[in-house]
């Protein structure tokens, strides 16, 4: 049973060195003894993270290849939950503390759930404060 909702900020910080810090290292070190949580956007997310990375010179195809194999290999569950039926708390929760639909999805998940929340995200982070989700 996973442990914690896992943000796609989190998992790119692993990636992105430059990006990292404590909580992306804690993250990391807790899923070697727990499993995390992720709504089916988090994929999409990193996949385009990843692209990007590769656009501007950050990673080579060989590194993204890799990072992707590295996922793969984690105890990440990804929610089963069908879109039709989030969608509506989604929209909710987007339209009530501001957030793009896809950071909605992780405070939805974590909420449903009853877990805390990995994330950088700022916006995120004050949503989850409101909405009484714990952070990891």
């Amino acid at each position: 049973m996973p442990q914690l909702v896992l943000d796609a900020s989190i998992a790119l910080a692993w990636c992105f060195g430059d990006e990292g810090g404590d909580l992306s290292d804690r993250a990391l070190d807790m899923l070697a003894v727990a499993r995390a949580a992720v709504p089916l956007v988090f994929m999409l997310e990193v996949g385009n993270s990843l692209l990007v990375g590769e656009r501007r010179g950050r990673l080579t195809t060989t590194q993204t290849a890799a990072f992707v194999e590295m996922l793969h290999g984690l105890p990440v569950d990804v929610d089963g939950a069908p879109p039709n039926r989030v969608c509506p708390s989604v929209l909710d929760l987007g339209r009530q503390y501001r957030l793009a639909y896809y950071d909605a999805c992780y405070l939805e998940l974590a909420l449903r759930l009853g877990l805390p929340l990995a994330t950088d995200d700022r916006a995120l982070l004050r949503a989850m404060s409101t909405a009484g989700v714990a952070a990891f």
